[in-house]
């Protein structure tokens, strides 16, 4: 399995958070230095706690669950 099919399933784990409050997240691109690029969608596009979701939440778990993946980023 790719780093970027791992990537999509620990995403959809943190869904079902985002989707109680309106929003969601993209996979946009994993580069080939680690670094994951996802888009916020709904209600989580400017939303003020999007950063700590971002870092507390859905890094933590891609990172956890795959160690190649250096840093994940909003783009």
């Amino acid at each position: 399995m790719s780093i970027r099919e791992d990537v999509k399933k620990a995403l959809d784990k943190t869904r079902p958070m985002l989707r109680m409050d309106g929003g969601d997240v993209e996979l946009v691109d994993v580069t080939g230095d680690g670094i994951v690029k996802v888009r916020f969608k709904g209600a989580c596009m400017g939303c003020p706690m999007a950063t700590l979701t971002l870092r507390s939440t859905i890094e933590k778990i891609i990172k956890t669950k795959i160690p190649e993946v250096k840093a994940v980023r909003s783009v």
